[in-house]
């Protein structure tokens, strides 16, 4: 009867370690701020329900009918943009808690709001539209609400 306990505690405390070891293996898990940024920013968003172009406070909405802005991981395509973004890019986060992110033509755009059917950013912009564009954009603080 000892030897068949003894084979017991053993058994108990095997189990022990591997649950110990399998629960400290399970950490990372946890999806960092920027990837639960991203899930919501993916996709096409466009000025349909409510959405605007407000520069310095003035609505210029009407001046970029058809506007789309769309991310990827990495790159993104705009429809109808004139001045204010290249047709294609790149972009990445620049602070940990996905708050803000650098598009390829220097633009840091600050995330208002971000949830899976609303998108409000801002930015501003020196008019320089680069040479992409060949032209000068609006100079001024842009705020843009735009709908999945």
């Amino acid at each position: 009867m000892k030897k068949q306990h003894r084979y017991t505690h053993l058994y108990l405390l095997l189990m022990s370690i591997l649950v110990i070891v399998f629960a400290s293996c399970g950490g990372d898990d946890d999806p960092t701020a920027q990837q639960l940024a991203f899930e919501k920013l993916s996709g096409s968003w466009d000025l349909s329900q409510g959405g605007s172009i407000i520069i310095d406070g003035q609505n210029a909405t009407a001046n970029f009918t058809g506007f789309t802005f769309s991310f990827t991981d990495g790159a993104y395509t705009t429809t109808n943009s004139g001045d204010m973004f290249r047709a294609s890019g790149t972009w990445e986060w620049t602070d940990e808690e996905a708050q803000q992110l650098s598009i390829d033509d220097g633009k840091t755009i600050t995330i208002v709001t971000l949830t899976e059917t609303l998108f409000v950013f801002t930015f501003t912009s020196d008019g320089n539209a680069g040479t992409a564009n060949h032209g000068e954009g609006i100079a001024g603080n842009y705020t843009i609400t735009v709908n999945q």
